[in-house]
């Protein structure tokens, strides 16, 4: 996948001025105001929050729900990462099968639902094994969108990552990890200020069983 690096740059100066999206289906409505219930401390977790940028390496998510047996559910996820803070991007970066109709039709439904789709063809390692890493657009992503977020969300267990991760963490951003404790690398664990286990938040991300989604398949197995 070629960058055309003048053109994100160009993108990324109105990011302050025009965030892309801020919560699935939400719409503008004035409430009667209301005496906050909200645990104070917890207020205060979601204030230091800021504005968040998740950042989804696909392979490495499929991977954690086939280990803990669940199936996710997206507009949960993206829910759950965002909580009530101000999302500015949520990527997800996966390889991809150009003739795979399911992923497409899968890829489509993300793009549509409050996700910007990163790609890359399929690259043949051994034995016809198609294993994508997409860890470089991960992390020149990270980087360049840096100063626009106060809170990065790093849903990945490679330990690649670390050193962008840390770049960040100096720039000034909070830096939140998301894995499989069993898998995570201890080094991208030792460089984030929080780090978080899907097997902790699992019933908040699957999928109900009878809730379908839109796109052609609900499989997600090629990714």
């Amino acid at each position: 996948m070629q960058f055309d690096h003048s053109k994100r740059a160009n993108e990324y100066k109105e990011l302050k001025e025009k965030p892309q999206w801020q919560g699935p289906n939400i719409k503008a409505t004035v409430k009667p105001k209301e005496t906050n219930t909200t645990p104070k401390n917890m207020a205060t977790e979601e204030e230091n929050r800021g504005r968040v940028a998740i950042f989804i390496d696909g392979l490495n998510l499929f991977h954690a729900a086939l280990q803990l047996g669940i199936e996710i559910d997206y507009v949960k996820l993206l829910c759950r990462l965002t909580k009530t803070s101000r999302l500015l991007r949520a990527f997800f970066y996966t390889g991809i099968d150009n003739g795979n109709e399911k992923q497409q039709g899968f890829l489509l439904w993300m793009r549509r639902n409050g996700y910007r789709v990163v790609t890359k063809d399929m690259s043949v390692i051994i034995d016809s094994y198609k294993k994508p890493n997409l860890n470089v657009e991960i992390a020149v992503d990270m980087i360049t969108l840096a100063p626009y977020y106060d809170t990065a969300i790093l849903v990945s267990g490679d330990g690649d990552l670390s050193y962008a991760v840390n770049t960040v963490s100096n720039a000034g951003a909070r830096i939140e990890v998301i894995g499989l404790q069993s898998t995570t690398s201890d080094h991208l664990i030792d460089v984030a200020d929080e780090f978080i286990d899907f097997d902790s938040i699992k019933q908040y991300i699957q999928k109900d069983s009878y809730v379908g989604y839109s796109y052609r398949s609900s499989s997600n197995s090629h990714l």
